[in-house]
């Protein structure tokens, strides 16, 4: 009887280290999986903050009195890039937002400037960017699937014991700028 007992807990114990590492592991993989995705965001976002120094060039070409607005997408540009390098979300989504405030006025020159707006160089970068941006919405929607995973894998019972132990916390979601 005693011989049955030890092998019934070594049996049980060696189920819950299995599912203990299974756990781990899971959690692991959903953790990686939105730094992968995040870096996804950081991608387009550096693509996107890339092109500007072309598109403030052939602005400056047409418009070279429009100096505080080509300032302006400059300034927000470095702002991006360098919310980029950093770990909060929040940075990076303050920094699209205030990218996209200045990049507005610099588009809405095509408007007042038709020779601009008739330049292919203008109308490539309009169209690149117009690309980037549904790239960027698509990154930011997959990073938010897999924080919306991890979260709810972290605060769901067994997996929310072996959240603390795999160092996993639950994740920001990304806030489209508006």
């Amino acid at each position: 009887m005693v011989r049955f007992l030890l092998i019934l807990v070594l049996v049980l114990a060696v189920l819950v280290l299995i599912s203990f590492v299974m756990g781990y592991n899971k959690i692991r993989s959903a953790d990686v999986r939105v730094a992968e995705a995040l870096s996804g965001i950081d991608v387009e976002l550096t693509r996107r903050a890339s092109l500007i120094p072309s598109l403030v060039q052939t602005v400056q070409t047409f418009a070279a009195h429009e100096k505080g607005i080509l300032d302006h997408v400059t300034d927000a540009r470095a702002a991006l890039t360098s919310a980029t390098t950093g770990k909060s979300v929040a940075q990076r989504s303050a920094a699209e937002k205030e990218f996209d405030t200045a990049l507005a006025p610099l588009l809405a020159l095509g408007q007042s400037y038709p020779e601009l707006n008739s330049s292919n160089n203008f109308l490539n970068l309009q169209d690149n960017l117009a690309d980037t941006e549904n790239k960027l919405a698509f990154a930011r929607q997959y990073y938010n699937d897999a924080v919306a995973g991890v979260n709810r894998l972290i605060t769901t019972i067994p997996w929310m014991f072996v959240a603390p132990m795999a160092g996993v916390s639950e994740r920001e979601y990304y806030q489209t700028p508006r």
